[in-house]
């Protein structure tokens, strides 16, 4: 009868027995699947497990609707001197093979340091590509699953019973084990021998060498209680270690990676307490953060991202009338002025605007043209490197820079100012009131569209920079996306991200609303 099985005790000892078993299988697939959907952007990472075991589970009830085809696979197929090979040896040589060579990529990915090297600290690899590996993987542990449940149990539903409970519960241990693993390199290593050991012995079982699965797992059971005790002493030893320690220990590691020379800093053990400090924030505040982060970015930034725009600039005509200097001179909120002859372009010198107000109130007309000419201007194009323009201004006669493009027009200017606010953020004028990024909702902020791009990236976490467009702002991001002049209501979706333009400045985005795109796992 169809559910005859459910009277016979030994039914129940054999379903009990089996679980357990297929889920001992399992695991090794579920490892492989860990480590392999840890090298896809973050977003795609629950999908690529769940389809994974998915596609494991459905590999398994096919097979085991298949038994009478799966008999035959332990049925030799031909002969080499006095081995036989059936279609499971095959099976099994092919598995073995594909995981020594897995294994050993990802072991020398780790080790050379390529892996995560991408955005976002993962590898972002290939979706398809991660799921044509996994496919794979289930098929050999699938066969060597579906023929351990045909040895056990002779009865079709029990079988098939067993390896949906085993297949359930590994889909409900898999997300809590992915972000183990993640969060762990010396378990992903660990792991991966175990997988290189498990493909040596496919690969000798194959060959008709049977290895004892009790002494494999013994072994592996061994390794994994001295990584259980490393992982506790490296906790404790993280715990013992102070606020200030971490913070001194942090300072001395960053700056001996600068080249600064220290006889007792110890970047591993320093390394290994910041990771097992997982909440930062106990350490450092956000502004400390972004602070860090725009000293070790300043080098990668253009001159245009630091530059104040040319629109910000006051500047006075050499041909201007004393009533026209004065009222520039009232309404500025800057120490220096620019001085050009009619135009921008044709810069004369820099004059002091405290100087210029105080010879208007003694009563005395100024020479602008005579008092600008004293002081030399730093011209600088902008191609050139933000570091290397620290460095002209340290020694020019004036901290100013004023910034020029290919056609010889005047885009902006770069004081220390500009430099200190690309560090610590933004100093408002006397005329302006500090932007806050206000968040409306826990993934929305708005921004004005004249925002820093960096500021912005560090804001959302993400990187909206491209190497190959110039642009400084949220605004430069946003016309180049829409590729045409934004408007109340345009809209595009990018890196994870809806961008969405909700006030207009003249020609340009006064808002912009950013919503991050929430992806169903």
């Amino acid at each position: 009868m169809f559910l005859e099985w459910i009277y016979d005790p030994t039914a129940w000892v054999g379903l009990l027995t089996l679980i357990v078993l297929e889920i001992v299988l399992g695991i090794d697939n579920l490892v492989f699947i860990a480590i392999l959907a840890d090298k896809l952007p973050e977003s795609q990472r629950n999908k690529a497990r769940l389809m994974g075991l998915g596609l494991a589970l459905g590999m398994r009830l096919v097979l085991l609707s298949m038994i009478s085809w799966i008999v035959t696979l332990t049925r030799p197929l031909f002969t080499v001197g006095a081995m036989d090979f059936s279609g499971r040896d095959i099976i099994m040589i092919v598995g073995g093979l594909f995981l020594l060579f897995k294994g050993t990529m990802e072991l020398h990915e780790r080790m050379e340091g390529h892996h995560g090297a991408g955005k976002g600290g993962a590898a972002n690899a290939v979706f398809w590509q991660v799921l044509v590996q996994i496919v794979v993987l289930d098929a050999v542990f699938s066969l060597d699953s579906v023929i351990t449940a045909v040895g056990m149990v002779h009865d079709l539903q029990v079988m098939i019973i067993a390896v949906i409970i085993s297949m359930g519960i590994m889909m409900l241990t898999s997300k809590p084990l992915m972000v183990f693993v993640s969060r762990h390199p010396t378990v992903v290593v660990l792991c991966l021998g175990f997988l290189m050991m498990i493909g040596m012995s496919l690969l000798a079982e194959g060959f008709g060498f049977h290895i004892e699965k009790g002494y494999m797992y013994a072994a592996i059971g061994f390794a994994v209680v001295i990584e259980a005790f490393n992982l506790f002493i490296r906790r404790n030893a993280a715990r013992l270690v102070t606020t200030g320690d971490l913070r001194d220990k942090t300072a001395t590691v960053i700056l001996s990676m600068l080249g600064a020379k220290s006889n007792e800093v110890n970047l591993g053990e320093t390394a290994n307490s910041m990771a097992e400090k997982v909440e930062a924030a106990e350490v450092y505040s956000d502004e400390e953060k972004d602070m860090v982060r725009g000293v070790l970015t300043l080098g990668d930034r253009s001159v245009r991202s630091i530059m104040s725009p040319r629109t910000e600039i006051d500047w006075i005509d050499v041909n201007a009338t004393q009533d026209d200097i004065k009222k520039t001179a009232f309404e500025s909120v800057h120490s220096r002025l620019l001085v050009a002859d009619a135009k921008l372009e044709s810069i004369v010198g820099v004059v002091s605007t405290k100087e210029v107000l105080v010879a208007l109130a003694e009563g005395k007309e100024v020479d602008i043209r005579a008092m600008a000419a004293v002081r030399e201007v730093l011209m600088v194009p902008d191609v050139v490197d933000v570091m290397q323009l620290l460095g002209k201004l340290r020694v020019a006669p004036l901290q100013i820079a004023v910034i020029y493009d290919e056609h010889g027009s005047v885009t902006g200017l770069v004081t220390q100012t500009d430099y200190l606010e690309a560090i610590a953020g933004e100093f408002p004028d006397e005329d302006e009131t500090l932007s806050e990024v206000p968040q409306q909702e826990e993934n929305t902020w708005v921004f004005e569209g004249w925002a820093d791009i960096e500021r912005v990236n560090s804001a959302i976490e993400e990187d909206l920079s491209d190497a190959e467009e110039s642009y400084a702002t949220l605004n430069g991001y946003v016309m180049w996306k829409l590729g045409d002049k934004p408007k109340v209501g345009s809209v595009f979706d990018a890196s994870g991200f809806r961008f969405e333009v909700i006030e207009m400045a003249n020609l340009v985005a006064g808002k912009i609303r950013i919503t991050k795109v929430l992806l169903a796992a």
